[in-house]
């Protein structure tokens, strides 16, 4: 362990043949997270008609980028351009031709932004008007990196905030995010709302419902898989009865944690 450690240290390099910079982006995220969820749940003075402040939309870049700026900071940043300070450079043109504003422009546009958060509560539509500020945001890229991190987050507390679980945008779904993204610079943020939407609802199923469902409750399968136990598994026990599970009138499989556990006994039993 000893010999790791000063590997790291001299080389800037871990286990796995990854670079510290890699560590450190988790670390930073990790962190930043952390803020988020806890003021989300405990946010303090925070006016309901304004879920995200400015100076909290600084802090959760400075937490998120800290960590990797202070081992391998931005080669063209500036001293004015750390962590929590609005970027002093101008911004390529995005992929379909979006131009982010000047950086002059950059302090003024988070200001109206923050302000523009106000309309969401009355909105007819909330998660589309959240989607839409969330593409709002990417596009002012008001930092010199770590925008896309950052404005995730930030969605999160807006989220949260607002009553909704955070959403996780995965991997697989990157593609699919950044077309969205790209429609809602062209003014249609459905799909990006549709997306978030969905992720909305898969954390209620995967993490939300068990947590509060009692054993002998019926939820949907996607609420009872886990990484170990794919909801495929569980519609392929029940095929087999092996799992106990009620069908309802919507076509959706639905079974218990008692249920689950009693098969997961079974199965053991039978192996």
């Amino acid at each position: 362990m000893l010999e790791q450690v000063q590997a790291l240290l001299e080389q800037g390099r871990a286990v796995g043949n990854k670079e510290l910079r890699e560590y450190m982006e988790v670390s930073g995220y990790a962190n930043a997270a952390k803020w988020v969820y806890g003021h989300a749940l405990d946010p303090g003075d925070w006016a309901p008609n304004a879920p995200v402040t400015l100076t909290e939309v600084r802090h959760v870049h400075k937490l998120a980028l800290g960590p990797v700026w202070d081992i391998s900071p931005h080669p063209s940043a500036t001293e004015k351009e750390r962590p929590g300070s609005f970027r002093e450079h101008e911004i390529q043109p995005f992929p379909g031709g979006m131009i982010p504003p000047s950086w002059v422009e950059v302090e003024a546009a988070v200001t109206d932004w923050v302000k523009s958060l106000a309309t969401i509560s009355s909105s007819e539509r909330p998660i589309e008007s959240i989607a839409d500020a969330h593409a709002s945001f990417e596009r002012i890229h008001p930092f010199l990196e770590g925008n896309g991190r950052t404005g995730r987050l930030v969605l999160n507390l807006i989220l949260v905030r607002m009553g909704y679980p955070p959403v996780i945008i995965y991997k697989r779904d990157r593609s699919k995010y950044l077309r969205s993204l790209q429609r809602a610079d062209g003014g249609d943020p459905g799909p990006l709302g549709e997306l978030i939407a969905r992720a909305i609802t898969d954390n209620l199923y995967r993490f939300i419902v068990p947590a509060v469902a009692g054993p002998n409750r019926l939820v949907p399968l996607t609420a009872l898989a886990t990484n170990e136990r794919s909801v495929i598994s569980l519609r392929a026990a029940i095929e087999r009865g092996r799992l106990r599970a009620q069908k309802g009138s919507d076509g959706q499989w639905r079974s218990s944690r008692a249920w689950v556990e009693e098969y997961l006994l079974s199965k053991n039993r039978r192996d």
